[in-house]
Formats: C-alpha cells, structure tokens, sequence
C-alpha cells in the first residue's frame, strides 16, 4: 500500500472526526479537504462516508452507560421506550429523503462552491438561533422529548443532505429553535447519529462493493481508527464545552471559512477541484 495513500487517510480520518459532531459540516470538510489531497475519485467518496463509522464508534464509547442502560431498561420502562422509540422516528425522514434524493444530490451539490456557501448561510442561522429568548425552551432533557420532537429534529437533518450544511448543526441548532435546551439537542444528535451514520456506511460500501478489493482494507482501517480517535476527543470535548458556551464561536468560524474558501475559488488562489 502506498504510504502517501496512507497518509491522506489519515489525515481525512482526523478531519472526520474532529467535524462530524461539531456544527460545521464534516462532509463539507472532507470535500475540500479531498480536493486539496488529490483525494477525491469514485473511491474516497465511499471512503469519506465509511470512516463515519469509526465516529459513531466513538460517540457510542461515550454515551455508553445512556445507551446500556436504556436497552436493558426496554422491557420495563416506557422511558427508555420512548427514548428509543424517539430514535428510530427521528431516523426514518433521512432514510425516505436519502434514497430519492441522495444520487441526485451528490452528483449536482458536491461542489466546494456549494460547500462555501452552505458554510456561510449556516454560520449566519446559528447566530439566529443563538438569539433566542431564554423562556423558548420546552424541553430540558432528552428523555423528555416527545414523539413529535424526534420527527421534526428528523426532518431538519434532511437539510444535512445539502453538503456544507452539518447533519450535527442541522440537528443541534434545529432541535433548539424547535426549544430543545442545548444540552437535549445536542444529546438526541449523537443518539440519531448511531443508526443514520452507521446505515449511511453500511449502503454506501454495499452499493459502491465493486469499486473496492481486499487492497483497500488498509486504506479504511486508517481512516477509522484516526476518525474514532479524533471523534472520541472532540465528542469529549464538546460536552464540556457546552454546558458553559455557546455556539456562536462555530457560526463566525463557519462563515470566515466559506468567505476563504469563495475568494480563492473565485481568484483562482487556490484550484479547488469540482
């Protein structure tokens, strides 16, 4: 195997972790980071998406004792049935909307353009929800959330499909101007993280099985384990983070960042692939 190959995925794998749980896109993240690494074929598409896994790993490390806990206490307690119940709802919009749109998407939309782009409308609804009154909130905790909370969180991750957007910050932020407390929000996207990024994987290897071999098993186990790593730092991270900030930090990041990426698009500083 090539060890310059092995590198990308390494770096790609660390892109991907430290991305797809904070609001700023991580598939917008990994596509410009591929177009700068030359890392961009038929077959790093199907590599960006299954290193996925490796920060769902991650996240499910994390939240362990929650998610235990609530599969042992099934039988009995129409909380934790609830809760599960919540996730599997909040899942099905993404899949019905994946399957029609998805092709369609992926080859009109990955574009670093379109990526910039999203980038920047996206900072500017964070500093929209980030101003919403206190006494917006109806729902502290997770456990809380009701059957129409999980659905409506479900259909705002469908915008996560326009690459730039952020299946995190599509999630997080949607699910607190639906008056999701912060802390509830950004809990129930890790949640619906598991199945949606998991299933995600697990199609696109399947659909994508010709244009991979037993080579490649290197290739991906890199890419994994430095996104598990890199995820399970980052998830830590941000839970601290947000019992005591905001993310308003993430919005101008988000919008900084689209501006840089337009103006060399736009001078040809920098050729970003398409």
């Amino acid at each position: 195997m090539d060890i310059v190959l092995l590198v990308k995925a390494a770096v790609m794998g660390v892109v991907e972790g430290l991305t797809e749980f904070l609001p700023i896109s991580s598939t917008g993240h990994l596509i410009l980071a591929g177009s700068l690494l030359g890392f961009d074929d038929a077959k790093a598409k199907v590599f960006d998406i299954a290193i996925q896994t490796g920060a769902i790993f991650a996240v499910i490390l994390v939240y362990w004792q929650k998610i235990h806990s609530t599969v042992v206490a099934l039988p009995r307690q129409a909380k934790a049935r609830r809760l599960a119940l919540n996730v599997i709802i909040g899942f099905i919009p993404a899949v019905v909307l994946g399957l029609i749109f998805g092709k369609m998407i992926k080859e009109q939309l990955f574009t670093p353009v379109v990526v910039a782009s999203t980038f920047i409308i996206g900072g500017f609804i964070i500093l929209w929800a980030e101003k919403r009154p206190p006494g917006s909130i109806r729902v502290e905790h997770v456990d809380d959330m009701t059957v129409w909370d999980a659905l409506k969180v479900g259909l705002v991750q469908c915008f996560a499909m326009i690459p730039g957007t952020s299946r995190s910050g599509s999630t997080i932020i949607g699910g607190m101007l639906l008056g999701l407390s912060r802390q509830a929000a950004t809990d129930f996207s890790f949640f619906l993280a598991i199945p949606t990024l998991i299933g995600a994987g697990a199609y696109s290897l399947y659909k994508e099985r010709a244009l991979l071999s037993m080579a490649d098993v290197p290739l991906f186990s890199v890419g994994l384990v430095f996104s598990f790593v890199s995820a399970w730092l980052c998830v830590r991270w941000l839970l601290k983070y947000i019992s005591t900030h905001d993310f308003i930090p993430f919005a101008w990041y988000r919008i900084a960042f689209g501006i840089v990426v337009l103006a060399t698009a736009w001078t040809g500083t920098v050729v970003w692939a398409e």
